[in-house]
């Protein structure tokens, strides 16, 4: 019987140059990629290199492991389809073993861009810790069995959550990867930054301590304390990635054991549920507004929940919206007008509001005949993102203010806010009819092929329009912060706000509602293609 490891490890092989052969596109992608990884690889690596002799190059060795352990635990999450040997389910009728079945499946995931960037980093990391025979003698150690880890980890994670991920409910999974990568960013800039500060790569001390028991990180902490002579410490942390590396593998057997014995829950009789499903959407109904309006609402809602896509949009917008601008004012950096960042975020959600719909749109297009239910239907939608966006922008601005302690300038700050997000949802309306594109169901695009021009048309022109539409309340928030006693009259900012944009917004979707009669054709045809 022929081997079991190589067949997987060819068979892994084989996939990737079947993904090539698809087209020239997929080829240069592919190669991009690759070349990308390994030129941030290689520079990674020389630059851990570079603090072979640094005091403090353990506070960055360990977190750089620990990061890259994290990475390998949630990117199978986020990215299921870019590696096919990720479903097991796909071998469940050939006669394998679970155990045989593991090693082979842990060897053809060395196969790849990411287990190369990996060891490219964690070479650089064991080798700025490596100090004497017996540092060395544990790099020899601590290297592959980091590699392994990280590894067997998202082969744990995946296996454990495959049924998920081959769902369409795992598209939800969008969502979490647009709220870690926001977040992620902001905390990495705000590190960044104090970083920088006099202490330097001493703050990250107290981190590398709590993260050199955790594994694959503690293996390279075991090489800095043999480099340093606590041999027994060395031993014990190496021990303890060794666990972890057993019990992962023991638990990913268990996992695969049970993958492909148990029976899927798609041949399993679901429960009946429309009885709830009867009350949340009365529940729902009454709390709307009755007629077309309340109608189109539920709709737009029940997208924002339900649609992976648009929940995607909405979850990202929702913590960028915040995190800058509060990020800025814990740091000392920002100012009260941050906050207008959410209103912007969240006003954008306006943009391509028939995108969304994408190919049900024609049920939408047979109920409009006239400028009339054109409008009710863009009113509908405003609505339905003004339930949101209102007490979120109150949110965002009160937070910011109390933050910076600037409380006389929260009316300005909420009027400036209300005005910004009218002109966003006036220019929105228009531009969802002038320049509609579609948004694909699957995989992580947002903009359908060829379709990226209108994508760039729709948004940086409605951004611009609405900043236009903004310069007679943006003129009079500068005139009452440059003129004498103008202080005093800053509360006045947050009515004209509120009535400017209220005001922009009825006029903005009033003219948007005959361009949408007139362009159904074209609009249908657009938000259709993907």
């Amino acid at each position: 019987m022929t081997a079991l490891t190589p067949t997987l490890v060819r068979l892994k092989l084989s996939l990737l140059r079947g993904g090539l052969r698809q087209s020239a596109g997929r080829r240069a992608a592919f190669v991009c990629s690759a070349l990308a990884a390994l030129l941030v690889g290689l520079l990674q690596m020389l630059g851990l290199i570079a603090l072979h002799w640094h005091a403090h190059a353990v506070n960055v060795a360990v977190p750089a492991a620990a990061v890259l352990a994290l990475g390998w635990a949630v990117m199978p999450l986020f990215f299921p389809s870019g590696d096919e040997t990720l479903d097991p389910t796909r071998l469940v009728m050939l006669p394998l073993r679970p155990r045989p079945l593991v090693r082979a499946l842990l060897a053809a995931s060395l196969v790849g861009i990411g287990p190369v960037f990996t060891l490219l980093v964690l070479t650089g990391c064991v080798v700025a810790l490596a100090h004497g025979p017996a540092g060395w003698a544990a790099a020899v150690v601590a290297l592959p069995l980091a590699l392994l880890v990280c590894v067997a980890l998202a082969r744990t994670v995946a296996t454990a959550n495959v049924r998920l991920l081959t769902s369409r409910r795992g598209r939800d999974l969008a969502v979490l990867s647009g709220l870690v990568i926001a977040i992620g960013a902001q905390v990495l800039n705000f590190g960044l930054q104090r970083l920088g500060s006099a202490s330097g790569l001493g703050q990250l001390g107290p981190v590398a301590d709590v993260l050199s028991w955790v594994p694959p990180a503690s293996a390279l902490a075991a090489v800095h304390s043999a480099s340093t002579g606590s041999y027994g410490l060395a031993l014990a942390r190496l021990a303890l990635s060794l666990l972890a590396l057993a019990l992962l593998i023991a638990a990913w057997a268990r996992g695969l054991t049970r993958l492909m014995t148990a029976p899927d829950g798609s041949t399993l009789q679901g429960a009946d549920t429309s009885a709830p499903d009867r009350a949340s959407a009365g529940l729902l109904g009454r709390l709307l507004p009755a007629g077309r309006t309340g109608a189109v609402m539920e709709r737009t809602l029940r997208y924002i929940w339900r649609d992976p896509k648009t929940k995607a949009a909405w979850v990202t917008s929702l913590a960028i919206g915040l995190i800058v601008p509060v990020f800025n004012a814990v740091q000392g950096t920002g100012s009260v007008y941050f906050a207008c960042f959410a209103s912007g975020m969240l006003g954008m959600q306006m943009y391509n509001q028939f995108g969304q719909d994408a190919s049900a749109f024609w049920m939408v297009a047979m109920t409009i005949s006239s400028p009339r239910d054109a409008y009710a239907e863009l009113r509908g939608r405003a609505l339905a993102l003004l339930l949101i966006t209102l007490p979120y922008a109150l949110l965002v601005t009160s937070v910011t203010t109390a933050i910076l302690g600037d409380w006389d300038r929260l009316p300005e700050v909420l009027g400036l806010s209300l005005a910004l997000l009218g002109a966003m949802l006036a220019t929105g309306a228009w531009m969802s009819a002038r320049f509609p594109y579609s948004i694909p169901q699957e995989g992580h695009r947002n903009v359908a092929p060829g379709q990226a021009g209108l994508a760039f048309a729709a948004i940086f022109g409605g951004m611009v329009s609405a900043a236009l539409l903004c310069a007679p309340v943006i003129a009079a928030v500068i005139w009452l912060n440059v003129s004498d006693g103008g202080a005093g009259w800053a509360w006045v900012m947050l009515p004209l706000g509120a009535v400017y944009g209220a005001g922009v917004t009825v006029a903005g979707l009033r003219l948007a509602a005959p361009r949408t009669v007139g362009r159904l054709p074209e609009i249908l045809v657009a938000v259709s293609r993907g």
